[in-house]
């Protein structure tokens, strides 16, 4: 199957990543390298921390990546943690998969990326700031005929839920 481009990776406002990161000591919007994968045969996108953050033991953190995604209809990103983080330390997403909707880029926060990491083990981690920390992986979804009138995205993060 030859890969084809349904997606496209763009940095949230400068005003959207200073609401998301707050007064935290951070890389400046416009060196925060978009989403790459590492080898051509690599599915997921690597997500670069643009802050240091601590993982307290038995605790989580969250980490604003500036990033947004837009992606034709039909396709989802899913992120993971990266596969070096849950070995050698047990880090796992606090949602335990982050799912991207497609419309989510349009979302009143610029459809911003956030991820939530958890620690479940009794000794604190740090992910650097620069750090490849989560990865993206575009995959296409399906949808049952009996859809009915579907709602538009206003919110962000957990917007869509009742």
């Amino acid at each position: 199957m030859k890969n084809m481009s349904i997606a496209r990776f763009t940095r949230v406002s400068e005003a959207q990543y200073a609401e998301a990161m707050g007064e935290r000591e951070r890389m400046p919007l416009s060196e925060i390298p978009l989403p790459r994968r590492a080898t051509a045969g690599s599915a997921g996108y690597d997500f670069v921390s643009p802050v240091e953050v601590t993982v307290p033991a038995g605790g989580s953190a969250l980490i604003p990546t500036g990033i947004r995604a837009e992606m034709e209809p039909g396709w989802v990103l899913m992120l993971f943690p990266r596969s070096s983080l849950g070995f050698r330390h047990a880090l796992r997403l606090s949602n335990t998969v982050g799912v991207i909707d497609s419309d989510y880029a349009f979302a009143k926060n610029e459809g911003h990326i956030m991820v939530k990491l958890r620690n479940p083990l009794g000794e604190a981690v740090t992910i650097g700031r620069g750090e490849r920390f989560c990865q993206g992986v575009f995959l296409p979804y399906g949808t049952a005929e009996e859809d009915g009138d579907l709602a538009e995205r206003s919110g962000g993060m957990g917007s869509t839920g009742k």
